[in-house]
């Protein structure tokens, strides 16, 4: 007997599925007040920003590599060195993350273990006020 485990991608819907979370990730920091910090140092406007977010999204949730394939390995600690990355930063890019897994995550476990799995690599860019 041959079992099939099916990825994060495919529970989300495939590429449909990630490149709904990735828009609504940034749909909510365009939008959420309290965001604003966060997004003040996104360059603008954030649509090659959002395809790369996605291509980033799809391989680490299980399915094509995309953004290995365009730019190599994500190395996301140093790409983020250039910028402050703060508790409070952390903080902004889980509440547009939260609210993102609340409106395109239907299954509340899915949605509890991706909640626990981008606060580890949100928590994980932090390059300022490290305890």
């Amino acid at each position: 007997m041959t079992t099939t485990q099916t990825s994060i991608y495919q529970t989300l819907g495939g590429e449909q599925g990630v490149r709904a979370l990735a828009d609504a990730f940034y749909d909510n920091m365009e939008q959420l007040p309290e965001a604003a910090e966060l997004l003040v140092i996104h360059p603008q406007p954030m649509d090659s920003i959002r395809q790369r977010f996605y291509e980033f999204l799809s391989g680490w949730l299980g399915g094509p590599n995309l953004f290995e394939q365009k730019y190599g390995h994500p190395r996301l600690r140093a790409r983020h060195l250039p910028f402050k990355v703060d508790s409070q930063m952390r903080d902004q890019w889980m509440l547009c993350m939260t609210r993102a897994l609340d409106s395109h995550v239907s299954c509340p476990l899915t949605r509890m273990q991706l909640r626990q799995s981008f606060y580890q690599l949100a928590d994980h860019m932090r390059n300022a006020d490290i305890d």
